[in-house]
């Protein structure tokens, strides 16, 4: 199998790819992060670990990189997909808690990088997915994206971005099947996880469960060797539980 990993650079992302390391030492990794300085030491030196500089915001060009095109032909359909890149806030980014708030570049940025890019990945990468091996693909999405769960209101960017990558989840989850089968395309709730994303918010953190990074792996990981074709177009908490759209 060949996993690729966007946002491997992050804390869920890298502590994904320091599992899969772990349980599949002999199998190549593909890692693709906005700033590769960012990635941990080990994963950087690491044979085993292919990475590339990559921005949600922009298509991939594999042509760039025959060594990673020649992984994924190799693995003829065996390939785990997972896209842990996301973006809450930053220096020029913030969680509204009103309307007001509300800004149009903000909104844009973080469609681009929580929706547009996961679309444009598995759109670039789908040519690799045949074969006769069980294709994964997963999106770390939020239970904040689920419509039906909203009760707070809020976060109108990160909430509405993440809402619009469970429909590209399962807007792929009907197609991919058709073309690629056997295939299973999830999303993934990681819970609350202890991260750059959640730091700033600390004070209501102390109200919730947070997981470590190496847990939120864990849980992670083991949905995503569990996952089969029946599994396609589900929306899975960290638990193993449904949740609602």
């Amino acid at each position: 199998m060949t996993v690729v990993i966007a946002g491997i650079s992050g804390a869920i992302g890298s502590a994904l790819a320091e599992r899969f390391l772990t349980e599949r030492p002999d199998e190549p990794l593909i890692g693709l992060a906005r700033h590769l300085d960012k990635v941990g030491e080990r994963l950087r030196e690491h044979p085993g670990v292919h990475l590339i500089a990559w921005q949600a915001e922009l298509p991939l060009d594999l042509t760039q990189h025959p060594d990673v095109e020649a992984l994924l032909e190799s693995a003829h359909g065996q390939i785990s997909l997972i896209y842990a890149t996301g973006l809450l806030h930053d220096g020029d980014i913030a969680p509204e808690k009103r309307v007001e708030d509300i800004n149009q570049a903000s909104l844009l940025r973080a469609f681009q990088v929580n929706c547009v890019g996961f679309g444009l990945l598995v759109q670039t990468l789908a040519p690799w997915f045949r074969g006769k091996q069980l294709t994964r693909v997963a999106a770390v999405s939020a239970k904040v994206g689920s419509i039906s769960d909203n009760q707070l209101g809020g976060w109108y960017a990160y909430r509405c971005s993440k809402a619009a990558l469970n429909m590209m989840v399962k807007n792929l989850s009907v197609e991919l099947p058709r073309k690629y089968s056997p295939i299973a395309c999830v999303a993934l709730h990681p819970g609350t996880t202890r991260s750059v994303l959640s730091e700033p918010f600390s004070q209501s953190l102390a109200k919730l469960t947070v997981h470590e990074p190496d847990a939120t792996a864990t849980h992670l990981y083991g949905i995503l060797s569990d996952v089969s074709e029946a599994d396609n177009g589900r929306f899975i908490s960290w638990d193993g539980q449904d949740l609602p759209w």
